[in-house]
C-alpha cells in the first residue's frame, strides 16, 4: 500500500463555490429556507431590542450599529437595517458586487478573522450561517467579540449535525456542524457570555435527512441545495419555517437542522 504520508492537501477556499453566489442572490429573498430562517432571526432580534430597553428603564434605546459578518449577497442586511445602522463584510468580492448592485454600500472585504474595523465599534455583530466557514472558528468568534462594544451582543446561526452533512455543505465549503454545546464551548471561549441558544429548524429535520441519505446513496450532485423546492409549495414550506419562531418565545428544541445563539461580551 502506497504511503500518503507526504500527500499535500489544498486548504479549502475561505469563499464558497463561485456558482452559489449567483444562486444565492437569486433565490434569497423568496426561497422557503431563505425566508423562514429570516423570520426566525428576525423574531430574536426583536425580543434582545424589547430586552435592551427593558434594561434602559423601559425609555427606547437608539438604534443599533450592526455589523453583518459574512455577509454574502445582501438579503440579511436589508433585514438587519430595521434595527439600526447595519454594515457588512464578506471575504468574497463577487458577493460584495452583489451587495452593491441592490444599493447596500456599508460593506467591506475582510476575512472574519481579520476584521477591518475598530475595537468597540458595533452594538450587535451577526455570524448568520457563517462561523462553519472557518478554519478556526475561535479566532473568528473572537474577532466579532473585538469589535462589539463591551456589554454588546452576537448572534450566531450555524448548521447543525454532522450527520446531516450534505452538497450543500460541500459546495459552501463548510469545515464543520455543530452541536449546541460544541457551539457553546467554542462561544465561551471567545470571552462571550451565551444567553440563549437552541436548534431550530425541527420541521424539516426528518425530510432534509432522509434526503440527504438519498442523495449520498445515489450519489446525486445538483449544483446547489438551494434549487431544490416545491414550487407551489414554497410558500408555504416558508411559513411553516417561519412559524417556529412563535414556539420558540417560550421553549427550545431538542434538535433540529441548525443551532440561533445570542451571546454578550463580558465586561
Amino acid at each position: 500500500m502506497a504511503s500518503t504520508s507526504n500527500v499535500i492537501t489544498e486548504p479549502l477556499p475561505r469563499e464558497m463555490q463561485q456558482h452559489t453566489y449567483a444562486i444565492m442572490r437569486r433565490v434569497e429573498e423568496s426561497h422557503w429556507w431563505f425566508a423562514g430562517r429570516r423570520q426566525i432571526i428576525k423574531s430574536f432580534l426583536e425580543r434582545l431590542c424589547r430586552d435592551l430597553n427593558a434594561h434602559n428603564g423601559g425609555r427606547r434605546r437608539p438604534p443599533l450599529n450592526i455589523l453583518d459578518v459574512g455577509c454574502g449577497t445582501g438579503a440579511n442586511l436589508e433585514m438587519l437595517a430595521q434595527f439600526g445602522e447595519a454594515r457588512g463584510v464578506d471575504v468574497s468580492a463577487e458577493a460584495l458586487s452583489f451587495c452593491r448592485a441592490r444599493g447596500l454600500e456599508n460593506v467591506k472585504q475582510g476575512a472574519a478573522e481579520a476584521l477591518p474595523y475598530e475595537d468597540n465599534s458595533f452594538d450587535l455583530v451577526t455570524g448568520l450561517d457563517v462561523v462553519e466557514h472557518l478554519d478556526d472558528d475561535l479566532a473568528g468568534l473572537k474577532e466579532m467579540r473585538r469589535v462589539v462594544r463591551p456589554g454588546g451582543h452576537a448572534l450566531l446561526f450555524v448548521p447543525a449535525f454532522m450527520f446531516l452533512w450534505g452538497v450543500q455543505d460541500d459546495i459552501s465549503n463548510h469545515r464543520r456542524r455543530y452541536t449546541l454545546a460544541q457551539l457553546k464551548r467554542v462561544v465561551r471561549e471567545a470571552g462571550f457570555e451565551v444567553e440563549r441558544a437552541t436548534y431550530v429548524n425541527v420541521s424539516f429535520f426528518a425530510p432534509i435527512l432522509f434526503g440527504r441519505m438519498l442523495m449520498r446513496a445515489f450519489r446525486i450532485r445538483p449544483a446547489s441545495e438551494n434549487n431544490i423546492t416545491i414550487g407551489f409549495l414554497n410558500g408555504l414550506l416558508g411559513k411553516i419555517l417561519g412559524a417556529e419562531s412563535l414556539a420558540l418565545r417560550y421553549l427550545n428544541f431538542p434538535f433540529g437542522v441548525s443551532i440561533i445563539c445570542v451571546a454578550r461580551r463580558i465586561e
